[in-house]
């Protein structure tokens, strides 16, 4: 019996039409470290390669969803005129504290 290698993965799958899905997936080289047998550097091998495909794949998930933001946008016509000025201004000044919102 062959089993699976240990993997990091994310699906998405479209409320609306068309219902699409897409999987992202990235296995773990890395062995398994059992409780017992494996020392501290395979353990932290295994768990340092596990952090940095759960970055990738949440880097991945980010970039497709900011993708289809914009098809999204596109096909409902887009923002036009001072929508588009304001979602521009919000988009630079995302995180930061805006003075001119506190009045």
């Amino acid at each position: 019996m062959t089993t699976a290698k240990p993997a990091v993965s994310a699906s998405y799958s479209s409320p609306q039409p068309p219902h699409t899905s897409f999987t992202f997936r990235h296995e773990i080289a890395a062995p398994f470290p059992s409780e017992k047998s494996d020392s501290v550097a395979a353990k932290k091998a295994y768990l340092s390669e596990l952090r940095g495909l759960v970055t990738l794949v949440q880097a991945e998930v980010n970039v497709f969803l900011t993708e289809r933001m914009e098809e999204d946008k596109k096909s409902a016509g887009g923002a036009t005129g001072k929508d588009a000025e304001q979602e521009a201004k919000d988009e630079e000044n995302y995180g930061e504290e805006n003075v001119e919102d506190d009045t």
